[in-house]
């Protein structure tokens, strides 16, 4: 497989692709390239500060008293003025969803845990913990299955 980036100001951007028969990395790169929105973050506030919160960045994005907080990886907590829905539509295929109401980044996503009631929690790198709804998880099963 060869890979070619130019770089060029002057150019309209496009991507091609030219494989022999389509796959999972196919549909990932098509997933990605039709996710872009020529940003790489979102702004998050906290008390008097606004930042910009790299997708990477981030933990996952949730839902607490009716407000949409991000959560970074050092667990910090930042206000999000947009609408779960409208930042699912907006981030890489990477966030998944993992619950009703709140939206996880996969590659931060520690470990998931049985609970004793039944269910399963996941764990993020920076300690927070969210459960994991049953149809959720089955989604996610399905998805590293097909690895």
């Amino acid at each position: 497989m060869k890979y070619k980036l130019i770089i060029d100001k002057d150019a309209e951007e496009e991507i091609i692709a030219i494989v022999h028969t389509p796959s999972s990395l196919t549909q990932e790169i098509e997933d990605l390239v039709h996710s872009f929105s020529g940003a790489d973050f979102i702004i998050g506030y906290r008390e008097e500060e606004m930042r910009k919160l790299p997708f990477g960045e981030i933990e996952c994005i949730t839902v607490m008293d009716r407000k949409v907080i991000a959560i970074d990886t050092k667990g910090n907590r930042y206000s999000l003025k947009d609408r779960l829905r409208e930042l699912e539509v907006v981030l890489p295929s990477y966030f998944i969803r993992i619950n009703k109401s709140t939206l996880a980044n996969e590659h931060r996503i520690q470990r998931f845990d049985a609970v004793f009631s039944g269910g399963i929690d996941a764990v993020f790198q920076c300690g927070y913990r969210e459960y994991v709804s049953r149809r959720c998880f089955a989604e996610i099963r399905r998805r590293y299955e097909g690895i």
